[in-house]
């Protein structure tokens, strides 16, 4: 008898909040259930017919046939008894997953409805995702770097602009591998550059970035309009052709999609393996996570809490100017003006939603490279919504993510706070 008092006294209570946000959230699914019974299983007819397979392929996959109209129908009776869980006992425990689960079979649905009596390519999309994810997965895996000792770097867009313009010219002249390098080291040096302003110098971390963002985005947009307007030649960088991986490549549906790509797709995923790799499994990564929750602690121990905050931060600018040349080395070979287009900001966001680590950052990567091929190829479908609302798409995951009502992740104690050894 004592005992269960005991249990029941012990028992955590629900927080006000956590419970609005609950019950906000299945307010939400509610009212996207409404939405698809209304937009997308009223109103269709036909079937949706996905490929699964490229012509050619070792082992070709039948197209997947979804009748659009009833899985619709499922869909919406699915988000609705999401809905009122929600209301229920016991629903905080699942808010995330259903939640998560409800987005993702309202995209299916989207899809469905935009494929109703058309065939559409779903191993090219998936393929597409992979490859538009990774400046996203590149500038979040920079983000965590950084943000691990401490430093919010918000200059990431501008480190991904540089790498894009310094590995157009320098592959343009002295080829692909050199013009990765290359990027690399530049966006190193802006590393460096931040790391002096923030560490040394301890200006305000966001007025830094903020800073290095305007002049990357004012060096490139001039040099590219005075010199690379007139000098062609030196904006007409090699493109890195696809790599098949033996025997995987071949395999059904799962080879087109992760064993077919370019070096820039393989690097990002062994860079997110040597992260974590070194933040959580040696000790110099426990002494950077040190750094980031108590610089003062760390110091006392013997730890050199700038040294380390200067080799993350710069490793950090390096990972970002390897993605930058995806844009131009991996991509379409020239540089244009700003063409980086908000990617390192939507990485910012990656790291928040995977919780600033390496692998939650790749994941929260691939679903913004997700929804940013989705309004690519839905533009082929010729859907009747209009294309600037298409474009939006990566944006809009990117404020649903980030508003926090999946979950709210905690930063490292001392982020974005300046050290000052001594005080």
């Amino acid at each position: 008898m004592a005992a269960t008092q005991v249990s029941k006294v012990s028992k955590p209570a629900i927080s006000p909040t956590r419970l609005r946000q609950t019950r906000l959230i299945g307010v939400i699914l509610l009212i996207l259930s409404v939405f698809v019974a209304v937009f997308f299983a009223w109103p269709v007819s036909g079937d949706a017919s996905f490929r699964l397979a490229y012509p050619g392929d070792a082992f070709p996959l039948p197209n997947l046939i979804v009748p659009a109209a009833p899985y619709a129908w499922v869909v919406a009776a699915l988000l609705a008894f999401f809905g009122v869980r929600q209301f229920l006992p016991g629903a905080t425990r699942w808010t995330g997953l259903l939640f998560g689960l409800g987005l993702l079979l309202l995209v299916t649905a989207f899809l469905t409805w935009a494929t109703a009596g058309k065939s559409f390519s779903l191993t090219g999309m998936l393929q597409a995702t992979i490859i538009r994810s990774v400046p996203i997965a590149l500038g979040g895996l920079a983000g965590v770097l950084c943000e691990r000792v401490a430093v919010v770097n918000i200059a990431i867009e501008g480190m991904l602009l540089a790498g894009a313009f310094t590995g157009a010219v320098i592959g343009s002249l002295f080829g692909g591998t050199v013009g990765v390098l290359a990027a690399m080291l530049v966006g190193g040096a802006f590393g460096l550059l931040l790391a002096a302003l923030v560490v040394t110098y301890r200006v305000d971390q966001i007025i830094a970035g903020v800073a290095i963002n305007l002049l990357v985005l004012g060096l490139t947009s001039y040099m590219s309009s005075q010199v690379l307007t007139h000098h062609r030649e030196l904006n007409n960088a090699p493109i890195f052709k696809a790599i098949d991986i033996p025997i995987l490549s071949d395999l059904p549906l799962i080879g087109p999609i992760f064993f077919q790509h370019n070096i820039f797709v393989y690097g990002a995923l062994i860079m997110v393996a040597i992260a974590t790799y070194y933040l959580f499994h040696t000790r110099s990564g426990l002494r950077a996570r040190a750094v980031g929750e108590h610089p003062e602690a760390a110091d006392t121990l013997g730890i050199d809490v700038y040294r380390l905050r200067y080799i993350n931060v710069t490793l950090g600018g390096m990972v970002a100017g390897f993605g930058g040349a995806w844009f131009t080395l991996g991509s379409v070979g020239r540089f244009d003006e700003n063409m980086t287009n908000g990617r390192g900001f939507i990485g910012l966001a990656a790291m928040i939603f995977g919780r600033w680590h390496p692998v939650g950052a790749l994941l929260a990567a691939l679903v913004f490279g997700f929804a940013d091929s989705l309004q690519q190829k839905l533009a082929i479908l010729q859907t009747p919504i209009p294309a600037e609302f298409l474009a939006m798409a990566p944006y809009i995951a990117t404020i649903v993510l980030v508003a926090g009502l999946i979950g709210r992740a905690r930063p490292p104690a001392a982020d974005g706070k300046p050290y000052i050894k001594g005080h």
